[in-house]
């Protein structure tokens, strides 16, 4: 399949992903201008925050009121992890919502302290809430560290077929297939998404790949060949998984959008404006920008500015 055939989607998962982890906290307007922003670029899907209890993510307590000042338009979604948080989550208006288990169950055990038939016994009595309390929501389901797990080393794919048919059976609208640790390469995903897409249909996959060795944008292309077009990305590369050690951020929207626009794939998103939209996130963290496509529209900008 030609990748120009393809059209891309994008799944802007900054806001949530990119920051549950920081530990500078981020004050609720600067969250909102960043969101702002990110739509201000042609991004129509941003998971723009977690309804995870304050006291273990205290970046993400202001969920409510993140969510109550987003504008009309684009579609907004959030993590919700348990019973606790669907009913926050419900409580302020959230018609799109995402559950979250894992292909590893050393993972699971360690980031939600839950087996993995545990977290999906959790979600789908989540999900049946949700159905029974939002006619026309929509749900999608997180399986990461999908490749490789830091405490059980390199997953097989019949794992992670098992649980993604598992997760399949509660009705869910889409997958999201992580490589939590970066460390995928593009034969191994070739590998994996042969194997999915025999029994799962390319439009409910979407990739979450991270960036540790540099290899989130050839995955991307090996999965668009094989008819994959959504993926989740972060403007900036902000986030990284705090129990993967050595594990950097997210693929970073403006190296996903440079790719796409430099191979001929439709996309509509801005990416000067996209390069500018995580800025005052990353001032706030005390950062300088390193995600390679943001560095070099930023740059080029700057010398082609009037002086």
């Amino acid at each position: 399949m030609s990748l120009k055939q393809n059209e891309i989607r994008v799944i802007e998962v900054g806001p949530r992903d990119g920051l549950q982890n920081e530990r500078t906290p981020i004050p609720t307007d600067v969250k909102l201008r960043f969101i702002s922003s990110l739509v201000a670029s042609g991004i129509e899907e941003i998971e723009a925050t977690s309804f995870v209890s304050p006291k273990w993510v205290p970046q993400l307590a202001d969920a409510c009121e993140v969510v109550q000042g987003l504008s009309s338009g684009p579609k907004f979604s959030a993590l919700v992890p348990n019973s606790r948080g669907l009913t926050r989550a419900l409580e302020c208006g959230v018609n799109r919502i995402a559950v979250f288990t894992a292909a590893s169950e050393a993972f699971t055990k360690k980031n939600i302290n839950m087996s993995i038939k545990e977290s999906i016994d959790e979600f789908e009595s989540v999900i049946r809430q949700f159905r029974a309390e939002v006619s026309d929501g929509w749900v999608r389901a997180y399986v990461s560290t999908a490749f490789e797990c830091p405490y059980a080393g390199r997953i097989p794919s019949k794992a992670v077929c098992d649980v993604v048919e598992r997760v399949l059976e509660l009705g869910i609208d889409e997958l999201s297939i992580g490589d939590t640790l970066g460390v995928a390469a593009p034969k191994e995903v070739e590998s994996l998404t042969r194997d999915l897409l025999s029994f799962v249909s390319p439009e409910k996959l979407c990739y979450h790949f991270h960036d540790t060795y540099g290899l989130a944008v050839a995955n991307t292309a090996q999965a668009l060949e094989m008819g994959v077009t959504s993926f989740d990305s972060s403007a900036g590369g902000l986030g990284g998984c705090p129990y993967a050690p050595g594990a950097t951020g997210n693929m970073a929207t403006e190296d996903l959008v440079y790719f796409a626009l430099r191979t001929g794939i439709p996309c509509s998103i801005d990416l000067d404006r996209l390069a500018n939209a995580s800025l005052e996130i990353l001032e706030s963290l005390g950062r300088r920008p390193q995600a390679k496509a943001q560095v070099a529209r930023l740059a080029l900008a700057s010398e082609t500015c009037p002086k």
